[in-house]
């Protein structure tokens, strides 16, 4: 239920903002913003909420989060009315639209007193202080249902912008803002008194003074409206947690499934050492090997492919075998990832039901709800931190090229496989230090990884520093031509690159 007129006038008179300076905007989501404004002796918060069946206006105490990125609404306000006085400070009749008068003093440009005695200023009167650039705009805050809205207007009620933007309904730029037409009624509205928010309160702080209206209002739709609701928030985190564990616990089932099998592998050598000793029986038709197995003494069945000789059989268990005791490690490393992601996603699911501020904890869900694939990259490609340095990767032409020209400088160092296309890496300069063959190796993995002779296990390396890179004139996007290189051989290396992702995934968290 949104705030009926009787409960916004006495909201109004609480806040008491004529006078105030209004020292910045900040918007937390697509349906509300707040104002800071300061009053010598008394900054206030007023927090205004747009959402269906929650319009309201009230003062909160806590620090409102910003959104990730600059808002438009935001940004218009910021450049309009921030550092403006509020000349006054009230609701439109009974109509639920509040109206603030703002007054925005001109630029002071600062004269050093001698250059004013040879200038000959003078004190300028009220009439030029107004042309010089002094504004004066009117912000109509509209909390009906279903139609809320937040104008900012010109003293004509011309319309500069609109929280939002409704052409069906002339909410536009360049558009007049008409003001409802006030018609008497008979019902009365009376002003809640939210006696069980008192009660709580007083339970908790029996010694305290009642809480004012604008605190009550405060407390109650942070308990009980579906927007920025701790309620309906944490519902939605539970549900959120539930879906990414099942999830997450399946895929470590799997793979713990996947390791049983692995443990097994000297099964699939013993089978192949019996189908090299009882070979004599295949007859080039049956798909099972029916033989006593000279460790237990038992009758064993094992699967062939009749097509094949007995040696060709008995190599293919023992490639798989191989894979199996080779793949072991990498799983192992696999399963380690799996349950620190699922320890990861129990911490952040306590952090979610600890938080207390309902603003920010619906920040905490739109983060971790936002696709990876829509997270805006500082830079393309990859990048890790090993030891302090900085490390980028660039996985083909457009992202070598975009990184050689916009997030690189002379004194980084790049290497490229030698004799393969592929991807170019670059160490991140620090002032004072060499890079260490540590982290060279580190780079060279990464190189040889993100280039076709990864296949090949190894590859010849050359780097040089960024500065010695010339591009090729009429080349394809990105070729570069080295000079002042340096080479360096480099064999993949499994341990460098798990510890690469370890590292990749103790940021993500």
């Amino acid at each position: 239920m949104s705030l009926n007129c009787n409960e916004i006038d006495e909201i109004l008179s609480e806040l008491d903002l004529t006078g105030a300076f209004v020292q910045d905007v900040v918007q937390p989501s697509f349906d509300a913003i707040a104002l800071y404004t300061y009053k010598p002796g008394a900054p206030k918060t007023v927090f205004v909420c747009l959402a269906a069946g929650a319009c309201r206006l009230h003062e909160v105490r806590r620090k409102i989060p910003k959104y990730e990125k600059p808002l438009r609404f935001m940004e218009l306000l910021r450049a309009h009315i921030k550092g403006a006085r509020v000349t006054d400070c009230a609701q439109v009749g009974k109509e639920r639209v509040v109206r603030l008068r703002l007054h925005k003093d001109a630029p002071v440009q600062v004269m050093p007193a001698a250059q004013e005695r040879f200038a000959g200023k003078r004190k300028r009167t009220e009439a030029e202080t107004a042309e010089s650039g002094a504004s004066e705009y009117l912000l109509y805050i509209r909390l009906w249902s279903n139609a809320a809205n937040i104008f900012l207007c010109d003293t004509d009620n011309v319309i500069l912008d609109s929280f939002y933007r409704r052409p069906a309904k002339g909410e536009m730029t360049g558009n007049a803002f008409v003001l409802p037409e006030q018609k008497p009624s008979d019902k009365t509205w009376e002003v809640r008194d939210f006696a069980e928010i008192q009660a709580a309160f007083a339970e908790q702080h029996p010694e305290a003074e009642p809480l004012s209206l604008n605190q009550k209002v405060d407390a109650f739709y942070s308990q009980t409206a579906t927007t920025h609701s701790l309620e309906s928030l944490l519902a939605q985190a539970e549900k959120w947690y539930a879906d990414h564990k099942t999830r997450q616990e399946s895929a470590l089932g799997r793979l713990k499934e996947k390791r049983a099998a692995f443990l097994d592998a000297g099964r699939l050598k013993h089978h192949g050492d019996l189908i090299l000793a009882f070979g004599h029986q295949l007859d080039g038709t049956t798909s099972f090997l029916d033989c006593e197995d000279y460790e237990s003494g038992e009758t064993v069945s094992i699967p062939i492919d009749p097509k094949k000789s007995a040696q060709e059989n008995a190599a293919a268990y023992y490639e798989r075998y191989k894979k199996a005791t080779h793949g072991l490690e990498d799983l192992e490393h696999d399963i380690a990832r799996a349950e620190t992601a699922l320890a990861a996603l129990e911490r952040q699911y306590e952090a979610m039901r600890a938080e207390t501020n309902p603003l920010k904890l619906e920040q905490l869900l739109r983060r971790s709800q936002k696709p990876k694939q829509q997270e805006k990259k500082a830079h393309p490609g990859l990048d890790y931190v090993v030891d302090g340095w900085y490390i980028l990767v660039g996985r083909d032409a457009n992202e070598n090229d975009e990184l050689l020209r916009h997030h690189v400088r002379g004194q980084d160092m790049w290497l490229h496989t030698r004799d393969y296309s592929g991807g170019y890496v670059f160490i991140k300069a620090r002032a004072g230090k060499t890079v260490p063959l540590d982290i060279l190796l580190y780079a060279g993995n990464l190189a040889v990884y993100y280039s076709k002779a990864r296949k090949n296990g190894s590859a010849d390396l050359y780097y040089t520093q960024v500065k010695h890179l010339r591009r090729a004139k009429n080349g394809p996007k990105g070729l570069v031509l080295p000079t002042h290189e340096k080479n360096l051989f480099v064999k993949l290396d499994a341990e460098r690159l798990r510890a690469l992702e370890d590292m990749q995934q103790e940021r993500a968290f």
